[in-house]
């Protein structure tokens, strides 16, 4: 497993727009690169942090030389009207042990 742990910051006011189109374009990724899908965390000071998950490192790679396009103009549209600035990882690495326990 690979992880990708990305950073940005919304435009103020709209934090609820750059979450739904944040949540439909990890939809639309997991669709078209196969990716396990990422988590969204807010920090204290309003930065947003997703963490993307990966089969392995190859799998992520080639969908950044495809600019992780995907087939969800809308979302993409209001992904970046919502967004002040990031996008671009601030960290890139495999998985070595695994012992996260998911509920149910």
């Amino acid at each position: 497993m690979f992880l990708a742990i990305y950073e940005w910051r919304a435009r103020p006011g709209k934090e609820a727009q750059f979450r739904e189109a944040w949540r439909r374009g990890t939809q639309a990724i997991v669709r078209k690169y196969a990716s396990y899908g990422s988590r969204l965390c807010r920090t204290a000071d309003g930065r947003f942090i997703g963490v993307a998950e990966w089969p392995d490192e190859a799998s992520w790679r080639a969908a950044m030389a495809e600019g992780m396009a995907y087939d969800d103009d809308e979302a993409r549209a209001l992904f970046v009207e919502a967004t002040l600035d990031g996008g671009a990882p601030i960290l890139a690495m495999p998985v070595l042990e695994d012992e996260l326990r998911r509920p149910g």
